[in-house]
């Protein structure tokens, strides 16, 4: 038997956050921040992303779950050696909090894995002094 290659560790996420302060209102507690996520495919078949699952944590513990087909609306195939980009926003109600989760993706050969979106943090400006 030989060793099995595990799918998942051929994608790499990487995000930046910016907080949105025209959408914002934080004397109301609404924090709006925008994020960009980057899916690189650094394996060697193509894969599509099927199921998004997010665990969005506010700074005062509260956790809300986000779980839905795809990610904006699309369920790309991202192919080997290329990247797929998109953006999306969250707002919380605290001005700091951590967004993570997981891909659910569909490879070529039919193999079902799951990609894991390391944690990540909003922090607004404010929240810094």
């Amino acid at each position: 038997m030989g060793t099995q290659k595990t799918l998942k560790n051929d994608f790499k996420i990487s995000v930046s956050i910016s907080y949105v302060a025209s959408e914002s209102r934080p004397e109301e507690g609404y924090h709006f921040f925008a994020y960009k996520v980057t899916i690189q495919n650094q394996g060697d078949q193509a894969a599509r992303l099927m199921a998004r699952h997010w665990i969005i944590t506010d700074s005062q513990g509260k956790i809300e779950e986000v779980r839905g087909p795809g990610v904006v609306g699309a369920q790309p195939r991202i192919i080997q050696g290329k990247n797929f980009q998109y953006e999306s926003a969250c707002p919380l109600n605290t001005p700091c909090g951590s967004m993570k989760g997981y891909y659910s993706m569909l490879a070529e050969d039919g193999e079902s894995f799951q990609v894991e979106i390391p944690e990540f943090y909003l922090i607004a400006p404010q929240a810094l002094h």
